[in-house]
């Protein structure tokens, strides 16, 4: 309506200067011609073009290349390689919808099951019948070139294809679960799920950019401006490719040797609190990940409750021996028999009571008598404050999607049986990335430190560094190197003490927690653990092991602490740690 406005002015100056033309009278109908035609483009045809807006939009939007992820020797552990997008456009059609799923179905859905191809075919259907007026339907991503090929030879009308960037492994499957995979939302965009591609999801994205093209409906021609895509910041890891390696095939085996239902080794850095390496089982292919269930995504690491048993004893010791309540040579006073509190018994794991143990004792022979008579010294309100200074009652932080916390009870709910208990590790719940972070403070002078994954974050060449964060100082230098001693001869001494490598000094403790099942435990499932770190006056690595449901043995001493120290053994070798003559 402006052009017509400014017409009319056009005329009326001219009959103003007597100057009224012919010319003026053109110039009239060209605006007003002009104006009736946006009206109808930006009115009453609005409807109309709307159909046309998704694909406009899939030409006119540059996608950004999604940031890739490196281990700590700068390997590329997901990178990107082009795929492709099969599209509908609706106006081309020329074929029944039954037609056309019969014809492109048996390309698209050729790795899948019968069952998972009939759910995918009806789903398809719906996305066909779709909303009434849209003319551009995205069908199928991520189709290979042999797929995209086998399609474009259907030569059927309406049809389309775009390539698309989709994720590459070039280390297969390694590091599943820390990685994570990349599905998409709800409008098809690449959305990063789980592990790091969840938590680090809006710096990998990156920015799209726009290529406007140069003829607008047909009337307007010019030159375009593009605004480039601004592609996703890369990760570069703590982790070590080889120590990956070496965790992930020893778990592999120790689940067959040991016949375990699944398992997880988590390797950190003693000194940073760092995570090198870190692996479950059984895990999934991020590749190919719509061919598992959904619960194999989880990652039992950061977002697993389990028991952790007589591996926790350590830690309420050193809180014992922190508080100045016991010390290393203070002989148990209770331990000649099992313990009545209440209707329960506590005994300990096979039967053998030691009259006047002392606290090293205790720990070497993974006494559980002797724990509930060091949990009564000291006391419900500091054991909490211990757990909660460990980080066992609340969430690391680390730099993954899917931490979670198991509830704690509170502190005014607990009977003496429960103080008792928790002592030796059962009745209270933790992940295995709590655990391990609180079991490090023990390795690296009493300090909690947040676990890492990622160590920089580049953009081009700018560079962001994470950042250490020490999250609690519970332990004293002293109380370190008496609990740490401690934990040498239980290495030595204890009950795993065949498992050990000679030459080396390490301290370390087995577990073995029976596992809950409808408010009772289960007399012979549990889980078996080892944690320990090494070279343990000089730590380079704090290592928790643990299976669950190992149906050789129940006993953490004769699964997770063999598991154990053949992962330590090849670490010693492939980091180049020389044995100390112990």
């Amino acid at each position: 309506m402006a052009a017509a406005i400014f017409g009319y002015r056009l005329i009326a100056n001219a009959m103003r200067t007597r100057h009224f033309s012919l010319l003026a009278t053109i110039y009239f109908i060209w605006f007003l011609a002009i104006a009736i035609r946006l009206f109808y483009w930006q009115v009453s045809a609005t409807e109309h073009f709307q159909s046309f807006q998704p694909i406009s939009k899939q030409g006119l939007m540059v996608q950004p290349r999604r940031g890739r992820i490196f281990s700590s020797d700068n390997f590329s552990l997901v990178a990107n390689k082009k795929g492709y997008l099969v599209f509908l456009w609706r106006p081309n059609l020329k074929i029944k919808f039954n037609n056309l799923l019969k014809k492109i179905s048996p390309v698209i859905y050729y790795r899948e099951s019968k069952k998972k191809q009939e759910h995918d075919q009806k789903l398809l259907k719906r996305i066909i019948a779709g909303v009434p007026g849209q003319q551009w339907l995205a069908l199928k991503h991520h189709l290979t070139y042999g797929q995209y090929q086998a399609l474009r030879d259907l030569h059927i009308s309406g049809l389309g294809f775009r390539a698309e960037m989709e994720r590459f492994y070039p280390e297969g499957s390694m590091a599943a679960h820390l990685l994570g995979f990349v599905g998409s939302d709800k409008v098809g965009r690449p959305q990063g799920y789980f592990g790091l591609e969840g938590f680090y999801q809006n710096q990998l994205v990156g920015l799209a950019g726009i290529r406007p093209p140069s003829r607008f409906w047909g009337f307007l021609e010019g030159k375009s401006h593009q605004l480039p895509p601004h592609d996703g910041r890369d990760l570069y890891l703590f982790l070590d490719r080889g120590a990956q390696f070496i965790a992930e095939r020893a778990l592999a085996k120790g689940i067959r040797q040991y016949g375990a239902k699944e398992g997880w080794v988590v390797i950190l850095d003693s000194r940073k609190g760092t995570v090198l390496a870190m692996a479950s089982w059984p895990k999934y292919d991020p590749a190919d990940y719509s061919r598992y269930p959904y619960q194999r995504f989880v990652n039992p690491v950061i977002s697993a409750a389990f028991e952790p048993g007589s591996i926790l004893k350590p830690l309420v010791m050193a809180a014992a021996l922190n508080e100045k309540v016991v010390t290393p040579e203070t002989q148990c006073p209770i331990c000649a028999g099992p313990l009545k509190i209440g209707e329960y018994t506590i005994k300990t794991w096979n039967n053998v009571y030691h009259p006047q143990i002392t606290m090293t004792g205790v720990i070497k022979d993974s006494d559980n008598v002797g724990m509930a008579f060091v949990s009564q010294r000291l006391g419900k309100k500091k054991l909490f404050k211990y757990f909660e200074q460990l980080y066992l009652t609340r969430k690391t932080g680390i730099d993954l999607q899917g931490e979670m916390v198991p509830p704690l009870k509170p502190g005014d709910e607990w009977y003496p049986i429960d103080l008792a208990t928790a002592a030796f590790g059962q009745g209270i719940a933790v992940t295995p990335i709590q655990f391990t972070v609180a079991f490090n403070a023990l390795a690296n002078g009493g300090v909690v430190l947040r676990p890492r994954v990622v160590k920089e974050i580049k953009d081009g060449s700018q560079v962001f560094y994470t950042k250490a964060d020490v999250l609690s100082r519970p332990f004293s230098k002293q109380t370190n190197q008496e609990i740490k001693q401690m934990l040498v001869t239980a290495v030595n001494e204890g009950e795993a003490k065949w498992t050990r490598l000679k030459g080396y000094r390490i301290a370390g403790k087995t577990g073995t927690a029976q596992i809950p099942i409808k408010g009772h435990y289960a007399e012979k499932k549990t889980i078996a653990s080892f944690v320990g770190f090494a070279p343990a006056d000089k730590p380079r690595f704090t290592m928790l092991v643990s299976l669950r449901e190992p149906s050789s043995s129940p006993w953490g001493s004769e699964t997770a602490a063999p598991l154990w120290f053949h992962i330590a053994k090849a670490l010693f070798v492939y980091w180049g740690i020389q044995p100390n003559g112990n």
